[in-house]
This record gives C-alpha cells, structure tokens and sequence, in this order.
C-alpha cells in the first residue's frame, strides 16, 4: 500500500508589494504547522520522502511540521509544485522511485486540493475544502508510476480549526 500525505501550507502573511513566493508563516501559521506535525506523528506517518514547493510559505510548513514527528526525513524542494495544477502534481507524484511507501506533498490550493479530489473521486460539492495547513492522507494500492485519478481512498482528513482526523 502506498500513502500520500498532502498537506496545504499553513497561514501566511499579505504584505503589500511582497512577492507571493517570498511570504512567510503568521505566528498561527507556525503554530497551525508544528501541531499538524504533531498530528501525523501521533497517526505513525513518516514519509520516505517529502516533495514541497520552494515557495517560503510551503518551506516553513514543511520544517515546522517535520520537526515535530520527521526531522531526518528526506525534503526535495520542487519548482513545478509553486502554483501547480494537480494535473502536474500527479504527473510528479508518477515519478516518484517505488520504494517510498509514504510521501508527503506540501504545496499551495487549488492544486492541492484539487488533487485530493482527483484522487479520491471525491465530488467537490460534497466536500468541506481545504484550508490553510489542512492535510489529507490519501491511501491506493498502486504504484506511484500508474497512479490516476479515482484510484485512492481517504484514510484521515484534518484541518486546524476543527482537528477532526
């Protein structure tokens, strides 16, 4: 069984004139982070490998989180994750070397979310969203290589605000 752990950056700063792949973590942004962190430690996920958008935003999420049940864990910072259509995030995840059994993905929305949704057939009108720092695990019996849409299932589903897994 293969696990992906999609997990959206958490809350982040608008600053007038800032670049949008310069913004940093809000002081709850930070706390959102490390207790989502704390959340995937205590369901027993540890990704073999971490791909995460180099986006400052995804980056702090991403070490925050990690620091709280991973901190060994292997993190590729890619290019194409910033701003990518799930499309392309699939099309990344398809690349991924089959011994990792467990992969976490932190990137932005839509994407994100529209990946999940993807993934698991879940219709967007019967679905809650995906807020900051929200995260889902998303559990098939494919290999990453022949992963498509509609072959994976929720296993856990949590969001900062309402802490449901």
């Amino acid at each position: 069984m293969k696990r992906l752990i999609i997990l959206r950056h958490a809350k982040a700063e608008q600053v007038p004139g800032k670049l949008d792949h310069d913004r940093a973590l809000t002081g709850r942004g930070e706390r959102d982070a490390r207790r989502a962190g704390t959340v995937l430690g205590g369901m027993g996920l540890v990704p073999d490998l971490v791909l995460c958008s180099p986006a400052v935003r995804t980056r702090q999420t991403a070490e925050l989180a990690l620091a709280e049940f991973a901190p060994d864990a292997r993190v590729y910072h890619e290019p194409e994750i910033y701003l990518a259509y799930p499309d392309d995030l699939l099309a990344l995840i398809q690349r991924t070397d089959p011994d990792v059994a467990t992969l976490l993905l932190v990137a932005h929305n839509p994407g994100s979310h529209e990946l999940f949704l993807s993934l698991t057939g879940t219709p967007a009108d019967d679905d809650p969203g995906f807020p900051t720092c929200a995260f889902a695990v998303v559990e098939t019996d494919t290999s990453w290589e022949h992963l498509w849409p509609g072959e994976g299932r929720t296993a856990a589903r949590w969001t900062p605000k309402d802490g449901r897994i």
